[in-house]
């Protein structure tokens, strides 16, 4: 009889593996109908990332992460904005950044993974 030979899930090329940093890069997705609009239509991803995050590292970090190809990244600060509970308590909604990353034709990512 002929040995049988292993069958490997075929790995995806081009892309190292994500690192603890890269995790930290990007927080969450931005889920809004806006976002989804953008992510169905345009195949553009809204997350949210760290303060101190640039373009270069949020690119790099979500190509190892989805492992998809990036075309482009938008980085917008989303400012504080002031607000009231009830009549008296006066408060804020805490700031942060988002980037809006553009996905490269056929391809895609699954935020909602079961």
């Amino acid at each position: 009889m002929a040995a049988k030979k292993k069958v490997e899930a075929p790995a995806k090329a081009g892309f190292p593996k994500a690192t603890e940093k890269d995790f930290s890069v990007i927080v969450k997705p931005v889920i809004t109908e806006k976002s989804m609009a953008a992510m169905q239509n345009e195949n553009k991803v809204t997350v949210k990332v760290a303060a101190t995050s640039n373009r270069t590292e949020v690119k790099l970090a979500f190509e190892r992460i989805f492992q998809v190809k990036v075309v482009d990244v938008k980085i917008v600060n989303v400012r504080a904005k002031a607000t009231t509970r009830g009549t008296r308590y006066q408060g804020s909604i805490q700031g942060y950044k988002k980037a809006i990353v553009t996905i490269a034709e056929g391809q895609a990512i699954d935020l909602f993974k079961e």
